[in-house]
């Protein structure tokens, strides 16, 4: 019989919208920008059922919800992609190759898929806990019952951990008995945007100058020029005079 091990109190942790089955499922469904009948997917097997429609806050709560119970191991990716966000592109990318330095996830293509509500521990325990299952721009619930029962019959069993307990607050995030807080994803969208901001008064002030040193060489040019013309005129008038 396969490990079962009981997730948090309450469970799912993070309050969303999806829907809840058994807890010892090793399948979590992601629905991205779909809206499927969760009903249908919890009676074919799968524990938690939802759409994840940005690819920064959403995915971090969908994270929490899974390493809260370590019985998920699967999670099947699938409905309609979320444009501009390209949310499930996204979740593959953070399940397969985690964050850079600076928090944004590895060959991710959405607009802002920063992960900053996220401890190192809790995005590495994801990462060995869930594989991805890409089932993308399908909204055929014959096609995802049968793959979510296909995925509870290889059932590996719960991960032999402790549930992780992360809450998601407002402005920030904390794993419970963890160290700091780290910066809200929304905050690096604006300091991105700052960034760019800075990044276009820098080249505004770079043409600005060009331009000034082009005007400035016109001003000398001319009063060069101006300047040859009177000695020219000169050396006339002293030539004529001594006629």
């Amino acid at each position: 019989m396969a490990l079962k091990k009981k997730p948090t109190e309450p469970w799912p942790l993070i309050t969303g919208e999806y829907e809840a089955g058994n807890p010892e499922s090793p399948v979590a469904v992601c629905t991205c920008g779909s809206h499927l009948k969760g009903s249908e997917l919890l009676a074919a097997g799968a524990g938690l059922v939802g759409p994840c429609k940005t690819e920064n806050i959403g995915i971090e709560k969908m994270v929490a919800n899974m390493v809260s119970n370590p019985n998920i191991r699967y999670l099947i990716v699938t409905g309609m992609e979320v444009k501009g966000h390209i949310t499930g592109q996204a979740v593959e990318s953070f399940l397969t190759n985690g964050v850079d330095k600076e928090g944004r996830i590895i060959g991710a293509k959405g607009a802002i898929p920063f992960i900053q509500n996220l401890t190192e521990e809790s995005i590495e325990r994801v990462k060995q806990q869930v594989q991805p299952v890409m089932m993308m721009d399908t909204e055929d619930m014959g096609a995802i019952k049968a793959k979510i029962q296909e995925l509870v019959s290889k059932d590996p069993g719960a991960m032999d951990v402790d549930p992780m307990r992360i809450e998601i607050k407002e402005g920030g995030a904390e794993e419970v008995e963890s160290g700091p807080r780290p910066m809200a994803a929304e905050a690096v969208e604006i300091r991105d945007r700052m960034r760019l901001a800075d990044a276009a008064v820098t080249n505004n002030g770079l043409l600005n100058k060009f331009q000034a040193g082009i005007y400035a060489g016109k001003i000398e040019g001319i009063a060069l020029g101006m300047t040859i013309v009177l000695i020219f005129f000169g050396i006339i008038l002293k030539m004529v005079g001594g006629h």
